[in-house]
């Protein structure tokens, strides 16, 4: 069997408005850990970019493509060098994440799959599982870079507090008090019927929580930073959200959430 080889990976964030914190994925960056292979790929549509900052510079973006390129061609591609490089010329508009590890086949491969999760918008046919499968990783990763993944429950079945047959799963909830915080991915932009969805069950699953663990409980949904407001099902959705109270954050605020949470844990 062949072996597979131990990676690492970030992503680079374009964040051109540090107050309201909403960000695009543009570049995705894979070294084999202890040396080897590594290698940058940025998006290919700027649609997205632009659509967050209509004045954004794709040029210079695209020329930080190819410098990240050389560079790594040089023989370096440290976060630190790319973090001084962001902050000499895009005065924090590029963020990086923390870095993640991967285990991969290939690692020529393994960056095309990721570049294909981040960067690129979901395909016809493959929409639902990728949308929200981005926000659940993204949601994820912010929790663990914080330390309380590990504490929370998570893959709650619904139909232990509501009836048997029941398909819904919460993906991640803990109870620092009264109160089970819940929290759940959620794609507006490719299944906005799993907002009904979520919207009808949640009812039935409070009284259930408040039956079987005597507790109150507040489940927040996370969708896409980008969404279009004004666009007649994204409005139905969160007005529908907001009906069964259920608040909705974006992956933007997430790393504010997974402080939070770590506040709430006691975490030092």
């Amino acid at each position: 069997m062949k072996k597979r080889r131990q990676c690492e990976f970030f992503l680079l964030r374009y964040v051109p408005d540090a107050v309201k914190d909403e960000f695009v994925n543009v570049g995705v960056v894979l070294f084999e850990s202890g040396g080897g292979y590594a290698d940058v790929r940025f998006t290919k549509d700027w649609k997205r970019v632009r659509c967050l900052d209509p004045e954004a510079d794709v040029e210079m973006l695209e020329g930080l493509e190819r410098e990240i390129k050389e560079r790594i061609l040089e023989g370096g591609s440290s976060q630190e060098w790319l973090l001084k490089r962001m902050e000499d010329t895009f005065s924090n508009a590029i963020r990086l994440t923390p870095t993640k590890a991967v285990l991969a086949d290939s690692p020529q491969e393994e960056i095309g799959r990721l570049a294909e999760m981040y960067l690129e918008r979901a395909k016809k046919g493959a929409r639902t599982v990728s949308g929200r499968m981005q926000i659940f990783q993204t949601m994820r990763g912010e929790f663990e870079r914080k330390g309380v993944w590990a504490l929370m429950r998570h893959n709650i079945a619904a139909s232990e507090y509501t009836h048997r047959g029941d398909p819904l799963k919460i993906d991640a909830a803990y109870r620092p008090n009264g109160t089970v915080h819940m929290y759940q991915a959620l794609s507006l932009e490719t299944d906005v019927n799993s907002a009904k969805v979520l919207a009808f069950s949640y009812p039935k699953l409070r009284e259930g929580v408040m039956r079987v663990e005597k507790a109150e409980t507040a489940l927040t949904a996370i969708v896409e930073s980008e969404l279009d407001r004004e666009d007649d099902a994204t409005m139905f959705a969160l007005e529908t959200l907001s009906a069964s109270r259920i608040m909705v954050a974006t992956m933007a605020e997430l790393p504010r959430i997974a402080e939070s949470v770590r506040q709430k844990m006691g975490l030092q």
